[in-house]
């Protein structure tokens, strides 16, 4: 048994007494692969899109990107079907997509920290992610300093914005739904300069019209995310598929189909 098996027993009780007409159909009968997975025979992902190139529609309508692309490998690889549903960042690194029911695992470039582990179960670490700094070509912006009495854009929820708040002495920072909003505000000239994760800013560079003028060394790294009480099976089975990709070159080709440049 785990040590953590009585909090876990205790937190069931807990809940017991509200989740009994939820699931007292029977659901294991539904899903007899003892994954808990919210639709027999699918892993349900949830993401919030777009977030290139991690996650977003390509030209044909697909969802691709490095996230969708090995998601869809494990289950594949579990031998499961694959579905998306696209929900707002907040509802994702707070788990409660989780909760709710709407989704098994989180894809969507989420970086493990302590304070999501408090919430959320990880995947071992299949990205490792810098922060960095994108401005307008010819911007005086060269370093966070510059930003003083600036406006630096960020995406809410995410540790692009704790970085921001951190370290940005005098910049005021403003906070975006997702890098849907936030790439068009640095393009109309509402903010001077965003703040995300490295890949992300480098798919807007646009031909040189904004440059990346920095980069930070975070330790971070993105991590599959599971419900915090219950996925043992699920997180160890993800584990040995991300490994299995990675023996098998498959984790590679994704990768290179990404980030090649």
């Amino acid at each position: 048994m785990h040590h953590k098996s009585r909090k876990a027993v205790a937190a069931i009780l807990a809940i017991g007494a509200l989740s009994l007409s939820a699931c007292s159909s029977g659901s294991d009968s539904a899903d007899d692969s003892g994954l808990g997975l919210v639709d027999a025979g699918t892993l349900t992902v949830c993401s919030n899109l777009p977030f290139q190139p991690f996650e977003y529609i390509d030209d044909n309508g697909e969802y691709a990107g490095f996230d969708m692309d090995l998601s869809r490998e494990i289950a594949t690889g579990m031998g499961l079907d694959w579905t998306l549903q696209n929900v707002g960042f907040d509802g994702l690194q707070g788990g409660t997509v989780l909760a709710a029911g709407q989704c098994d695992l989180i894809a969507a470039a989420v970086t493990i920290t302590p304070e999501r582990e408090d919430k959320l179960a990880f995947s071992d670490p299949y990205y490792d992610s810098l922060q960095s700094l994108l401005v307008p070509s010819g911007s005086s912006v060269a370093a966070l300093e510059d930003l003083d009495g600036k406006k630096v854009g960020v995406q809410q929820g995410t540790t692009g914005e704790i970085y921001a708040r951190e370290n940005a002495q005098g910049a005021e920072v403003v906070s975006f739904q997702s890098d849907a909003e936030l790439f068009p505000a640095l393009q109309a000239g509402n903010i001077d300069a965003v703040l995300q994760d490295l890949p992300v800013n480098l798919d807007h560079t646009d031909g040189g019209k904004f440059d990346i003028v920095a980069t930070y060394e975070t330790d971070e790294a993105y991590g599959f995310a599971m419900k915090k009480q219950g996925s043992e099976e699920l997180v160890a089975a993800v584990n040995a598929e991300l490994a299995e990709l990675r023996a098998n070159g498959k984790y590679q080709e994704i990768y290179d189909r990404y980030f090649s440049e």
